[in-house]
């Protein structure tokens, strides 16, 4: 496996208790190197961890302070068993997430484990006291710094699902993808906030592949538009353009997406059919030849939902396929009450062509102002289809 550049550098670690080695067993794992996971005989490898993050919709900062890394081979054990190995950090890491975007990864922690496979990690997070506030806080734009609850990662940690091989004598690159934008839950007016994780671990195959880069137009920079990679309507990584137009998506697993371009006053973009490769950048564009959205009218769509720890989505459908997600608003805790506004105007799309420096895009007319929202939550789903080429009713889920 080839080292990524982003992790090479001792210096890019030295918040670590080592650099280049080390490491040992964790709770009730005993030490690294000692016959692997599963009896198998296989001597130990490296496990390396880092922190990026996708966009968050409302915040000028999310902070979370990270205490601990725990891993195990088994993705039912509870926190007291035993097998758990600890990836240690030198300190607890406070981490502004919102800083962690376009491809940019905060390196967390490192150790040696048993070869093998691991499918479950704990991310501890440090509690806010009276000695530290603001551990965990976020700052809602044009706003001062507030608490963020995290009940739930306190103690036992974020229970985070993952499918890692740590092979023999070997280095793997292990990425948690921390989306604040739907981690962050607003209670009501009461000027408080609830963390309700959205993350996932992605292992990374080398630096050479797993990114798709590109340009927009400067006209569309800046934290409200999104850059998101879909499949049939999920996003799976997002991102916002710097004050360029450039944007980055890192890391992504070998797949064919669908690139979604949102912005506010803007009209839908969509390149279709983006492959993603573990061994080569996929590029979009240029900075002379970006990719442009056209100013589009929104209409704003606002509702209830019940449960409150329920999620929205606005999804469109194109002639043809594929579906895409155009919005995905935060929910209100304690109220259930959502806001977006969607574009009236037809979407845009163009199918992905290699080594094209330019695309023309064509507007899906069948599509324009319609869209499916859809409430998930309680176990259960419900939908409705809107068309916003008028003015939309409240809408109103219950999922009990």
């Amino acid at each position: 496996m080839k080292t990524p550049r982003w992790l090479g550098a001792c210096a890019l670690v030295a918040m670590l208790a080592a650099c280049g080695g080390g490491g040992g067993g964790g709770a009730g794992g005993g030490s690294g190197g000692d016959g692997g996971i599963g009896g198998t005989g296989a001597t130990s490898g490296k496990m390396r961890v880092s922190l990026t993050d996708a966009p968050a919709c409302g915040y000028d900062a999310v902070n979370v302070t990270i205490e601990k890394i725990r891993v195990h081979a088994s993705s039912g054990a509870e926190p007291d068993a035993s097998g758990w190995f600890d990836l240690p950090l030198a300190q607890p890491q406070r981490v502004d997430l919102l800083k962690l975007t376009n491809g940019v990864l905060f390196p967390l922690a490192e150790t040696q484990l048993p070869a093998g496979h691991y499918q479950q990690m704990r991310l501890v997070l440090a509690a806010n006291n009276a000695t530290s506030p603001l551990a965990n806080s976020v700052v809602p734009s044009g706003s001062t710094e507030v608490p963020l609850d995290t009940p739930s990662a306190q103690q036992s940690g974020l229970k985070l699902n993952m499918d890692v091989d740590v092979p023999a004598d070997k280095v793997v690159d292990v990425v948690i993808d921390f989306d604040a934008c739907k981690s962050v839950v607003k209670r009501g007016n009461s000027g408080r906030y609830n963390l309700k994780p959205v993350i996932s671990v992605i292992p990374v195959i080398n630096d050479g592949g797993m990114r798709v880069e590109g340009w927009l137009d400067p006209a569309l920079a800046g934290p409200a538009t999104l850059v998101a990679l879909q499949q049939q309507g999920v996003t799976v990584k997002a991102t916002y353009p710097t004050a360029d137009g450039r944007f980055a998506l890192f890391p992504v697993p070998a797949g064919t997406y669908d690139l979604v371009v949102t912005a506010p006053g803007r009209a839908t973009t969509v390149v279709t059919g983006v492959p993603v490769t573990d061994a080569t950048v996929t590029a979009l564009g240029s900075s002379t030849l970006p990719l442009v959205s056209p100013v589009s009218t929104m209409r704003e769509v606002e509702g209830t939902v019940v449960p409150d720890t329920a999620t929205v989505r606005a999804l469109q459908t194109l002639g043809g396929g594929p579906v895409i997600e155009v919005a995905a608003p935060p929910v209100a805790a304690d109220t259930g009450d959502f806001l977006m506004a969607l574009p009236i105007a037809a979407p845009l799309r163009a199918p992905y062509l290699a080594g094209a420096t330019s695309y023309a895009f064509a507007p899906d007319a069948g599509a324009a102002g319609r869209y499916t929202v859809t409430a998930s939550g309680n176990g259960t789903s419900a939908s409705t289809v809107i068309d916003v080429t008028a003015p939309v009713a409240p809408l109103a889920f219950d999922l009990r």
